[in-house]
């Protein structure tokens, strides 16, 4: 079992389109959407929700408006505002426990609380793993630890060859749970100056925690002379760049169509895409000997 996280540093870049893609070239993988906090690898996939499950994570305060003198200490000292009123904001209150530990008459209690759901689906490319974070809810990473902790399980369980999935941008909490222990990072970047500052960011989060690493410069026509600079960037890095994607207009037409754009197409950039998963699957192939 073999697992790929493809990444960015930034979002917009183009990896759910490519990890859609690669759910029908793989032929036989689990998929996960790591983005807890703003899942779409669904939107793609069109699944059918097999088991639904519910995500607690952290704690609210919840006053015992019976007990309650109103004293207003804990509103007094509450710097996340989440009392008003003697009553407390859920979306606002930080779970930090300071009115509980405060309060004289003891009438504020800590209790659970359910910060999301996550699901095991089944798509016509293979079971996928999901998630939904409430809103304004914390502890995406424990999320995201939690379906890649039931993808590896049905993994082995049924013998897949390969774990895909999608990550969250930026370099937070989130993508470190998404990316340790993996065995390949794709990073995802594009020829602009945000895309190169991110790509630089991510790469450096990969180095961190030793999880090689290959680039992929997406719509790298766009802008030739940016794209050498990442070229170079990465060769002074010791990262190889494994593809380069042309923008073709056939991948917004796919997504209008809720197709991965291999499906919806064979030829140009699906054909590229196509080559960049053999790619993939040869990196993965050596870093598992």
């Amino acid at each position: 079992m073999r697992e790929v996280v493809v990444l960015s540093g930034k979002g917009g870049t183009g990896k759910t389109s490519i990890v859609g893609s690669f759910a029908v070239l793989a032929k036989g993988a689990v998929l996960t959407d790591c983005d807890v906090d703003a899942a779409d690898l669904h939107l793609l996939l069109k699944p059918a929700i097999r088991q639904e499950h519910e995500f607690w994570g952290g704690q609210v305060a919840v006053i015992d408006e019976s007990k309650c003198t109103k004293c207003g200490l804990c509103q007094d000292l509450c710097r996340f505002g989440a009392i008003r009123e003697f009553k407390v904001d859920r979306t606002s209150c930080e779970g930090c426990g300071l009115c509980f530990h405060v309060c004289p008459e003891n009438t504020i209690i800590m209790k659970d609380n359910l910060a999301g759901h996550w699901f095991i689906s089944d798509t016509r490319y293979g079971p996928l793993v999901h998630a939904r974070l409430g809103t304004a809810q914390e502890n995406s990473g424990k999320l995201v630890a939690m379906v890649r902790q039931n993808a590896k399980a049905i993994a082995q369980e049924y013998g897949f060859d390969y774990i895909i999935s999608d990550g969250p941008p930026g370099i937070g909490c989130p993508v470190i749970s998404s990316l340790s222990g993996s065995n390949l990072a794709l990073l995802v970047t594009e020829p602009t100056l945000p895309g190169m500052h991110d790509l630089d960011r991510i790469l450096g989060v990969c180095r961190h925690f030793g999880i090689p690493a290959s680039v992929c410069i997406n719509k790298y026509d766009l802008n030739e002379e940016n794209t050498r600079q990442i070229e170079d960037f990465c060769q002074r890095q010791g990262i190889e760049v494994i593809s380069k994607l042309p923008f073709d207009n056939a991948v917004t037409e796919a997504l209008v169509q809720g197709l991965p754009v291999v499906e919806y197409c064979k030829d140009g950039i699906a054909r590229d895409i196509e080559m960049l998963w053999q790619r993939v699957s040869a990196v993965l192939a050596g870093a598992c000997k």
